[in-house]
């Protein structure tokens, strides 16, 4: 009876480490996959050859400041800087037909900040924000057609 109560133990340990070799196999399965989406380069689009113009992004004052921006990205989508430290000052390239824009936000402990916008190193825009949860936004034009080699 010693002998069939042990084969049932080692039959029950048996269940248990294969499950433990299954769930392992499935992790690392899914690990795998996973790093294969954030390594797998193939299905990414290829860098826009789209012309872009340097425009330059710059922001003075005191007081901590949230600043949003558009660069390079073609979806219209900005980047955003929270809790900037001041002097801020960013060169990007825009795709031409773009409206490059740098917008402020002061915290509310408020103070004062300006922003500038350059296009080519060419100043476009000036604007000032104070107070609590002031606000101040630079914006340009980029012409469509426009050759990005011209003046940069």
């Amino acid at each position: 009876m010693d002998g069939a109560q042990k084969s049932e133990g080692e039959g029950e340990g048996s269940g248990g480490r294969a499950g433990v070799v299954i769930a392992a196999v499935l992790l690392l399965a899914c690990a795998g996959l996973v790093g294969y989406g954030l390594l797998d380069t193939e299905d990414e689009p290829e860098k826009s050859t789209a012309p872009t113009a340097a425009v330059t992004y710059e922001v003075t004052g005191d007081g901590a400041a949230e600043i949003s921006f558009l660069g390079r990205d073609e979806d219209g989508t900005a980047t955003v800087v929270r809790d900037a430290e001041l002097p801020w000052k960013r060169t990007v390239q825009v795709p031409l037909g773009k409206r490059p824009t740098v917008a402020v936000v002061l915290g509310e402990k408020g103070g004062q900040v300006s922003c500038t916008l350059a296009i080519r190193g060419k100043h476009v825009q000036r604007a000032t924000a104070m107070g609590e949860f002031g606000r101040a936004t630079c914006a340009g034009e980029l012409p469509a057609g426009e050759s990005a080699a011209g003046g940069s």
